[in-house]
């Protein structure tokens, strides 16, 4: 894949991981853990993500373009340029002192995802493509017997097909970072990852991991089949599944959907 990141999101990489060790460095646990409202999502948003958004949203507003963020929604700034930025993926493990947290962006031009960019905080270590980037890393298994995947924990309303899938899987992971669950898919370290049809995955959830994990070879798509497409609404939802292989990501959608 080519390198160079474009300005705006190496600027909110910069910003995300500076707020996010400051942050670590001057609270206690259950500070940044603490609920002080609700994001742009309509979910309850977290001392540590208030303080890792804003820092994001102040670094970018030089470059005027529009962003679309969890926490604080949509900045319209009549741009053809949009950040789509979860600036704080997996704050549940972050809170808790678990190091599996993950800033991810995306850049979309008059609706369409250009460049993706993901960062796992605690390690430093990068995923990115731009749209058009070709470079097959993903693994090529192509039926969910005898796999590996990453998935959500299991919800009351999922736990069924949460359990087929579990069944038929070889090694089954659960990180509690959707983003990087989807980028070691690019890394052929799982086949697949999903949620088993929790409709838990915002378009800040999917973005970036969309353009990875295709210039990798793989799919991002949804389990009930509807397109993953640029919209300013974060209350919109899916299911999202990051697979190697299209028969792959077919395989595990009809086994949730049975």
């Amino acid at each position: 894949m080519r390198s160079g990141i474009h300005p705006v999101l190496a600027a909110a990489l910069a910003a995300a991981t500076g707020a996010y060790r400051s942050a670590l460095a001057t609270y206690p646990r259950d500070e940044l853990a603490r609920d002080i409202g609700l994001g742009g999502d309509g979910t309850p948003t977290t001392r540590l993500d208030e303080l890792v958004d804003t820092a994001v949203l102040d670094a970018v507003t030089p470059f005027g373009v529009n962003v679309l963020s969890e926490e604080i929604g949509w900045v319209d700034r009549g741009s053809a340029m949009t950040l789509v930025v979860d600036p704080l993926d997996g704050t549940a493990n972050a809170t808790a002192g678990v190091p599996i947290c993950a800033f991810a962006g995306a850049l979309a031009v008059d609706g369409v995802f250009v460049e993706g960019l993901v960062s796992w905080l605690d390690l430093g270590r990068r995923w990115h493509a731009r749209r058009g980037d070709r470079a097959v890393t993903v693994t090529r298994r192509t039926a969910l017997a005898g796999g590996s995947v990453s998935m959500l924990r299991p919800r009351p309303e999922t736990l069924a097909a949460w359990t087929r899938v579990a069944s038929r899987a070889d090694r089954v992971r659960v990180l509690g970072s959707s983003v990087i669950e989807a980028c070691l898919v690019v890394d052929g370290a799982v086949d697949a990852f999903v949620d088993c049809g929790g409709e838990v995955h915002r378009l800040v959830d999917l973005a970036a991991s969309k353009v990875i994990v295709e210039a990798a070879g793989g799919v991002l798509r949804d389990v009930h089949g509807r397109p993953i497409e640029f919209d300013i609404d974060l209350t919109r939802r899916w299911s999202g599944i990051a697979a190697c292989s299209p028969e792959m990501a077919d395989d595990i959608a009809r086994v949730v959907l049975a």
